[in-house]
């Protein structure tokens, strides 16, 4: 078996979990659903009170209707980017010196602070 260098694992590395990434884009498709019903109240009003310019405010209006659920659809099922070129990754290894290599000045160490 293959040595591997030393590398830290950060939390911050981490990929989010399913649940949340299924949460927040639920909560982004509610959330333009919503501006499309706006949309639509919108151009009922408009009609109803005969505004000026309805010749402009019902087109924009329709455009919501109709492009805010395609884009809410496409959003719903996009996930985060996967690595990008795992095959180049493991083809390119990484040339690091590991920490335990180096001589003790330049390592890697904790700082802890101490509480007066």
């Amino acid at each position: 078996m293959k040595r591997q260098a030393y590398e830290p694992i950060l939390i911050t590395d981490a990929a989010r979990s399913q649940d949340d990434q299924l949460n927040s884009r639920q909560k982004r498709y509610v959330l333009m659903m919503g501006i499309r019903v706006a949309c639509l109240v919108a151009g009922a009003i408009l009609v109803g009170a005969k505004a000026p310019l309805l010749w402009l405010w019902l087109p924009l209006c329709g455009l919501g209707m109709v492009l805010i659920p395609w884009l809410a659809v496409l959003l719903a099922n996009d996930r985060p980017p996967k690595e990008q070129h795992r095959l180049s990754n493991k083809l390119h290894a990484r040339h690091e010196t590991p920490p335990m290599a180096l001589p003790a000045e330049e390592r890697p160490h904790k700082v802890i602070d101490a509480e007066p």
